[in-house]
Order: C-alpha cells, then sequence, then structure tokens
C-alpha cells in the first residue's frame, strides 16, 4: 500500500513537513520535505538513528513543536491555526503520551497519576476517579491504584503512565522510546498491552524505537535518516506479545 496516496480519511496526514533550527548563524535542518499519512487504528513504529529527526516529528505530530514549513493535519485540524490554550485542548483530548522515563509525579498515587489528564479536561471528581480506576484495569493494575510510583517496579510505572494516556479515550497514542527503561521480559508485556489497545479498542499507536525487535511487533515501520524517510514499510506478520493477567 502507498500511504502517500491513501484515502482522505487518514487520521494523520503530513505533507512537505520541514523542520530548521537555528542557532545564531547556525541551521540545522532536522526534517526536509517529509510527506505521509496513517490511518485509523494503525501502529506504527518509527525508527532512525540520533538525529534522523524522529524526535523532531514525533514533537510536531503531538503539537509539541511547529513545522517551518509544510502541513500537519490530526483528523483534519491544523495546529498552526490554533493558540496555545487550544493547542493543549487538543493534546489532552486526543492525544495520549507515553514516555521512556514514565513521567509520573512521585509523590502521588497510581490512581491519582491517572486522574491528572481529566482534572485538566474539568471532569467532575467521581467520574475521574471511576475512568481512572477502569484505565488501570485496562492496564493490568487495577490492585495498584494506591501504590506510588516508589512502590512500583518499571513496567508497572510504565502501564501507569499508559493508564494515564488512555483515559480520555484519544484518538492517538504517541509512545516514545517506551521499553527505553525496562527488561526484555518487560518489554513484550508492554508491546502485548499496546497490541491489545490497537486491536481490542482501535486506538493508533505510534512508537519510536531504536529497537528493530521491538519494531517487529507494530504493523508498519518508517525509517527516517538525514531528516527524510527513507523506508515505509508494512509488517504483514507482526510478532504477537503475551502479557500476564490482568487484576
Amino acid at each position: 500500500m502507498d500511504h502517500s496516496e491513501a484515502n482522505t480519511g487518514s487520521l494523520i496526514q503530513v505533507q512537505d513537513l520541514t523542520k530548521i533550527y537555528r542557532f545564531a548563524e547556525i541551521e540545522v535542518h532536522a526534517l526536509r520535505g517529509v510527506s505521509l499519512k496513517i490511518q485509523r487504528g494503525e501502529f506504527v513504529a518509527i525508527m532512525g538513528p540520533s538525529g534522523s529527526g524522529k524526535s523532531t516529528f514525533m514533537n510536531i505530530l503531538g503539537f509539541l513543536d511547529q513545522p517551518t514549513d509544510g502541513t500537519y493535519l490530526l483528523e483534519g485540524i491544523n495546529g498552526e491555526r490554533l493558540s496555545r490554550d487550544e493547542l493543549a485542548e487538543i493534546r489532552n483530548r486526543k492525544i495520549g503520551f507515553v514516555f521512556q522515563g514514565f513521567n509520573l509525579l512521585a509523590r502521588t498515587s497510581a490512581l491519582e497519576n491517572v486522574e491528572l489528564p481529566m482534572i485538566y479536561a474539568r471532569t467532575s471528581t467521581p467520574k475521574r476517579k471511576e475512568m481512572a480506576g477502569k484505565a488501570l484495569i485496562e492496564v493490568g493494575l487495577g490492585d495498584r491504584g494506591h501504590h506510588h510510583p516508589s512502590q512500583l517496579s518499571g513496567g508497572e510505572q510504565q502501564r501507569v503512565a499508559i493508564a494515564r494516556a488512555l483515559v480520555n479515550q484519544p484518538s492517538i497514542i504517541l509512545a516514545d522510546e517506551p521499553t527505553g527503561n525496562l527488561d526484555s521480559k518487560t518489554s513484550v508485556e508492554i508491546m502485548a498491552i499496546f497490541q491489545r489497545l490497537n486491536r481490542d479498542l482501535g486506538i493508533t499507536i505510534i512508537m519510536i524505537t531504536h529497537e528493530t525487535d521491538i519494531a517487529l511487533y507494530a504493523k508498519r515501520s518508517i525509517h527516517f535518516k538525514d531528516g527524510l524517510v527513507i523506508k515505509d514499510r508494512e509488517n504483514p506478520s507482526p510478532i504477537t506479545a503475551t502479557e500476564e493477567e490482568r487484576v
């Protein structure tokens, strides 16, 4: 399938995307005219060496940065036309973020960490607690809601982060090296959660990884080098991961 010619109902449309960082008289071309489309329900791995542009691309997809030139649409929304507050609302409502370092609040329980996006969305307290509890059950931590991050393993902390990303029922989850701080067994369990969310809930997942073995769990891989997409291909037979029984 040629993703650049996919139908106009794409979740993500990127056309001639360019990003230039300027430092005094130095210009760094992080992206050099990237064009692609991602359909709703895909599970995509973004790969490439350091400095390839993959992190810049992910930041633009998450409305954390703006392109120098070109167009990025998420569900037809062009972030360049929105105010800072409107962008924050879009990020909170449509995008779930998962990071390598988990980014949990240390003095806050797992349940309260998962509630955070709903606080920004002004969801009522009873509804927040109900939805956060369901999200923790979804990732297998139904009995860990009152634990603090220091009482959880790295894999459990990442599950809390995934629950937090899920809780507002986003259109897309952006995961930046989600297994980078985890051992092999735990990494597979995290991939199993992503595959189940993608398969059963239809959530679109875009994941940066430098690990070829982890990319094999995705349905499609996009390789960046020197700010360009050098390879974009389907994975017709992704590895199926297994996870421990959910609580």
